[in-house]
């Protein structure tokens, strides 16, 4: 756990690779930033590495995370940042303030779990446990008794719930029986008010959760467990489970109440909870939402694949290997990090032609697709943006292969979710809609399965900025690209040189 409080506020700790999702400072947090091969090169074992972090506009629930291979299934954690001194919560003051981190477990080593899926170029295999805090809960044969999460409440008082879906792969329905949850925050920035019997949360994302204990003194299960709408295919049913405890002396029942989560594949419930979300936009926490759209782009996501190698055995579909890509541009990283090329003008590390829209035009979101829009580019491309541009992205969610929801996670900016919807954006009715007065302030948005999402950022944090599905296999197979944000022209508009630890490559 990190805690700050009276921003500007200065962190500096030695630590290993960690992405932090701690983006609005305009100078200190690139070289900082963590992804491999991206913004730096892998710490080596038994060396150590400076981070230097300042907060300035966030509030709230962040996270910290490893951002080197699937290493973030084990080192990561909260940020919490409070008020300034002398001001106020814009929601009742809770009584107390408890982080609920949602993970998962696999018995065998993850490097080994990476190591198999890579190579056979297939799915990998599921993990073990979904954790809340760090406990499979009652019904997982992980567990060994007690190995339950326990939150004692007193009844009367509220609760803040610091949300953190730590989770590798999945999105994840939470909910606590008989109790109904407020969202007052996303993302380190303040929402309007939400009350809801659930909340639906992508990994990566983060919630500021309101619980009132103002049920019958009991106990409660609270519990998390997996949100797909591609049943056809296996997907993880476990389900974890903590246990909200009344104090006082009561006649308890047998076993807690068990919470009335939505079925594993209701896209309702989660398009509607998503939908739901608004920024606060009061005078004191305005919202900015980019007016005049300098730059637009339009991002296709989606699962392709290729050929298998010779005498491998892939275990994709029809024995190819899968891979995954932006706009047809399946990610592949580079030996030198692309911020240190980038920043010395080392040449034929990156090309700086990332395609603003894709390169084929097709039906999306149909069926039994030609092979030929299947195989993606195998590239390391990064798009150029001016300094202090306003830019536009539409991520439209293609059926190649399969459809399914993609988490999108942007490094160095935080974006308002202007729009979304199903099927295939339309640049005319689906404008229209657009939610310009309060849309939430995020830095990570599930894309529906086969629909689409609008965004709207400032680049004004210059330097290079990664965007990737935070779904870890996607990633893997390639479904990130890279932003380089020019120099401004003013004071403070320049990238400041990497400090003198950098890991070297």
């Amino acid at each position: 756990m990190v805690y700050f409080q009276d921003q500007p506020y200065t962190f500096v700790r030695e630590i290993p690779p960690l992405f932090m999702s701690i983006t609005k400072e305009k100078k200190t947090s690139l070289f900082t930033d963590g992804p491999e091969f991206i913004t730096q090169c892998p710490i080596m074992p038994g060396k150590s590495f400076f981070q230097k972090v300042i907060i300035t506009e966030e509030i709230g629930t962040l996270w910290w995370h490893a951002h080197s291979d699937w290493s973030r299934a084990t080192v990561h954690g909260a940020i919490i940042i409070y008020p300034k001194r002398g001001d106020r919560y814009p929601f009742p003051k809770p009584d107390a303030e408890i982080p609920i981190i949602l993970g998962e477990w696999w018995k065998r080593n993850i490097t080994d779990v990476v190591e198999k899926f890579l190579h056979n170029g297939g799915d990998p295999e599921m993990s073990d446990a979904f954790m809340i805090n760090g406990h499979p809960g009652d019904f997982n044969s992980c567990s060994v008794v007690p190995d339950t999460f326990k939150l004692n409440v007193t009844s009367g008082k509220t609760y803040l719930l610091r949300m953190v879906n730590a989770v590798m792969n999945n999105l994840m329905f939470f909910g606590i029986a008989n109790h109904t949850l407020t969202v007052v925050g996303t993302d380190g920035s303040y929402t309007k008010q939400l009350k809801s019997g659930y909340i639906a949360i992508a990994p990566g994302q983060t919630m500021d959760v309101l619980l009132e204990a103002n049920e019958k003194p009991d106990h409660y299960y609270m519990a998390a467990k997996v949100y797909t709408n591609v049943t056809v295919f296996p997907y993880d049913q476990n389900t974890t489970t903590g246990i909200i405890q009344y104090l006082g002396d009561y006649n308890a029942t047998s076993s807690p109440i068990f919470p009335n989560l939505p079925a594993a594949d209701d896209a309702n419930s989660t398009y509607n909870f998503t939908g739901s979300l608004k920024s606060l936009a009061s005078p004191e926490h305005p919202v900015h939402v980019p007016e005049n759209v300098t730059t637009n782009l339009f991002f296709t996501l989606s699962i392709n694949n290729v050929s298998c190698e010779p005498n491998n055995n892939c275990t994709g579909p029809a024995e190819s290997r899968l891979r995954a890509s932006v706009n047809n541009q399946s990610l592949v990283l580079p030996q030198l990090d692309i911020l240190q090329a980038y920043y010395n003008q080392t040449q034929g590390i990156y090309d700086p032609d990332f395609p603003h829209f894709p390169p084929f035009v097709f039906n999306y979101t149909a069926k039994n697709h030609p092979v030929e829009l299947q195989l993606p580019n195998i590239s390391t491309k990064v798009l150029v943006l001016e300094y202090n541009s306003t830019v536009e992205i539409v991520f439209q969610g293609t059926n190649l292969i399969t459809g399914i929801d993609h988490p999108m996670h942007l490094h160095g900016h935080s974006f308002y979710v202007v729009g979304s919807g199903p099927e295939i954006f339309d640049n005319v009715t689906d404008t229209q809609n657009y939610n310009t007065e309060d849309p939430p302030f995020m830095n990570t948005i599930a894309v529906r399965r086969n629909g689409w999402t609008a965004i709207r950022f400032r680049a004004n944090n210059p330097g290079v900025w990664f965007m990737h599905c935070h779904f870890e296999r996607h990633v893997s197979w390639g479904m990130g690209m890279t932003f380089i944000v020019k120099n401004g022209t003013g004071p403070g508009e320049q990238m400041l040189p990497p400090p003198p630890d950098m890991p070297p490559c």
